[in-house]
């Protein structure tokens, strides 16, 4: 595929890319992509994005963010305070470096946060990150799983204007609350795999959608780790979705990319 194609929101920093990282770069530059805005989920990997910034300058987009989910794939648990207080001075001493928050968000699956007490922890944990992300004038890398409609009630409640929320799986009716707001929505291509997501995709303005893969997760396969050069797959689907050609998608895709995360110099 020909043109400049953003990844904005991928995990580069996951221990799944560890042992070959490099060649996982040069097959997402070889499929078109100019950009990989690199999120964090917890404190270990806020200096391993920032390294990677420097190793692949202007390709590799660092973004700072505390998880609404922590700990290892077999023991989860709902984000606590604790895992956010160490690394708090850490946006201030990156703040030239990153380019977004992220990611960030609420996840209210229940066997995560089956409490009151624990969603409640998540709220504040995000609330925080929210308020970093406008005292540094940064926009923000947003999830939202099972909470899709608090979660953008409130970014709106705390003034936000600037925002991505990634992989959205809500209702069709709170995505244009999300619209209405000015907020960007992204699909990895995990949504080829069904058609699920079309009504969503078909009812977001394309000028409002920016493409992801969110690898290592969220591949055209189960199971099978996924990586930034399925960007194209995620490309496709929503020109095959919204009848339209492919170029068009990835050139007003990219667009809205440099418009939401201004700091990016592809």
């Amino acid at each position: 595929m020909d043109g400049r194609l953003v990844d904005s929101h991928c995990h580069l920093s996951a221990d799944e890319f560890t042992q070959d990282l490099n060649d996982v770069i040069e097959r997402a530059k070889q499929a078109g992509v100019k950009a990989l805005i690199a999120v964090t989920e917890g404190a270990s990997e806020f200096r391993r994005v920032i390294h990677l910034s420097k190793i692949y300058p202007r390709l590799v987009f660092p973004c700072f963010g505390i998880h609404p989910l922590q700990g290892s794939e077999q023991a989860l648990h709902s984000v606590r305070t604790q895992d956010l207080e160490p690394v708090l001075p850490l946006f201030q001493t990156y703040r030239d470096d990153i380019v977004a928050v992220g990611e960030i968000g609420l996840d209210f699956t229940p066997w995560y946060a089956p409490t009151v007490l624990e969603r409640d922890e998540q709220l504040m944990v995000f609330k925080r990150q929210l308020e970093i992300s406008k005292e540094l004038e940064l926009p923000v890398n947003v999830h939202s799983r099972s909470a899709a409609k608090v979660t953008i009630a409130t970014m709106k409640e705390q003034g936000i204007r600037h925002a991505l929320l990634h992989n959205f799986a809500g209702r069709p009716s709170v995505a244009v609350e999300g619209l209405q707001a000015g907020y960007y929505f992204s699909f990895p291509p995990a949504v080829s795999r069904n058609d699920q997501r079309t009504k969503l995709i078909k009812q977001i303005p394309l000028e409002r959608i920016c493409l992801e893969t969110d690898s290592p997760a969220l591949g055209p396969e189960k199971h099978v780790r996924n990586e930034p050069k399925n960007i194209t797959i995620s490309c496709e689907y929503i020109a095959k979705v919204k009848g339209i050609a492919t170029e068009i998608v990835a050139e007003v895709t990219t667009q809205n990319a440099l418009c939401l995360f201004p700091k990016l110099k592809m």
